[in-house]
């Protein structure tokens, strides 16, 4: 029997959902942190699971050739892959996909499908950094440990060292300066636009904080963007630092072309619609008739303010998309419908909604593989099937993949 401590020899075999591979002892899966396929390594059994062992790599036996030094904490900020070379994560990455959809969806590839791929350092353009005292940065994996957000290579050069500047300022206040009190401020939420050169932040307060003690953080609380989504069609955005939106700015544009590529109709449905990024893309390049529907107070005052320029063509739902699909009738001809649920992937109110109103074609952008392939499951139960399936590194170095899939009738 496997326990808590043990020091394992094991040979690793392929990439697990979540940033771990796995190898097996005994006839045991083990998920290994910190190795690649192919690799033999000594790793210590972290804790033992429900059919599951999960391990920590000590040493490394034989090494992949992929295997490349970090100048930071590999565990830092979610950069879990970061210690393999970087056409090796793509394929990794391509690999965890197709693993999903075999192993939840029970709907095998017959290949791992494409990824594209970012550049690795200063993608992102959103972020949530956690404040312990004048302390400044991302979680180090699986802990509330705080490790320095410069490591990562995440964020801009300029953007480090605005956080710098902030905990210098938290530094002063806590040496008997009282225009801040560092206890009191929890996180800050980080918003950019694609060059850089605008940033807003939404600072998160414990409970009781005074908030005009942090008056000299306070600045602009919208980004703007304007995104080409064809050689003659582009989109402006503006955005509030709490709406959600896509997170690396190297592939938002390619990001926004493969799903407008994708639609096969005037007439389009975009649930989860956020502040309008696939939606409005597609009024951009000519849909004559888009109805975009969030839940969200915060995004949905952007969406509003985003699509007023598209006047009567565009329509905007500010309500649940189960609420939305519950409410309105079927329309014919059949709309292409536009899906971008959070992490935890559609509802079973939302998915038998969208079944019922029998869209020929279903475009699903997803950031969780496995949330995906379980409504693909359904999907297909219900008469649909996966005609194509690319993957978009949104978060290089990290156990992250975005997934583009369509479903067609």
């Amino acid at each position: 029997m496997i326990r808590a401590g043990e020091l394992l020899t094991l040979d690793v075999e392929k990439p697990a959902a979540g940033g771990r591979m796995l190898a097996r002892h005994a006839g045991q899966v083990v998920l290994v942190a910190g190795v690649i396929p192919g690799e033999r390594v000594s790793a210590r059994v972290e804790r033992v699971g429900k059919g599951v062992v999960f391990a920590a790599v000590e040493a490394v036996v034989t090494a992949s050739p992929d295997r490349r030094a970090t100048a930071g904490d590999w565990r830092c900020g979610g950069n879990v892959l970061s210690y393999i070379e970087y056409p090796r994560q793509l394929l990794l990455k391509g690999q965890i996909i197709q693993d999903a959809f075999t192993r939840i969806g029970r709907l095998p590839l017959g290949a791992p499908p494409d990824v594209i791929g970012s550049p690795e350092r200063g993608y992102r353009m959103r972020a949530r950094l956690h404040v312990q005292g004048d302390r400044i940065g991302f979680f180090r994996e699986g802990t509330h440990d705080l490790c320095e957000p410069a490591a990562t290579g995440q964020l801009l050069p300029a953007t480090v060292a605005w956080l710098a500047d902030v905990s210098e300022l938290l530094r002063r206040s806590k040496d008997g300066r009282p225009d801040l009190h560092g206890p009191a401020l929890s996180a800050i939420e980080i918003a950019e636009n694609i060059p850089g050169d605008q940033r807003s932040i939404h600072v998160e307060l414990q409970p009781g904080a005074d908030p005009s003690a942090f008056a000299a953080l306070a600045g602009p609380t919208t980004v703007t963007d304007t995104i080409r989504v064809s050689n003659s069609a582009t989109l402006t955005l503006q955005r509030d630092v709490r709406a959600f939106f896509q997170g690396n700015r190297f592939l938002l544009e390619p990001l926004v072309q493969r799903v407008v590529s994708l639609i096969r109709s005037d007439r389009i449905v975009d649930l989860y619609a956020g502040v309008g990024l696939f939606g409005l893309a597609a009024a951009a390049a000519g849909a004559a008739d888009v109805m975009l529907v969030e839940g969200d107070p915060v995004s949905g005052a952007d969406l509003m303010r985003n699509a007023t320029p598209f006047g009567r063509g565009v329509q905007v739902r500010q309500d649940s998309v189960e609420r939305f699909l519950a409410s309105t009738r079927r329309h014919d001809p059949s709309p292409t419908f536009i899906v971008d649920p959070p992490r935890t992937g559609m509802t079973r109110e939302a998915l038998a909604g969208v079944i019922h109103h029998d869209p020929s074609r279903i475009v699903y952008v997803s950031c969780d593989v496995a949330t995906l392939a379980r409504d693909a499951r359904t999907l297909v139960d219900a008469g649909y099937e996966v005609t194509e399936i690319t993957g978009i590194d949104l978060f290089p170095g990290t156990a992250h993949v975005e997934t583009v899939c369509v479903f067609s009738r």
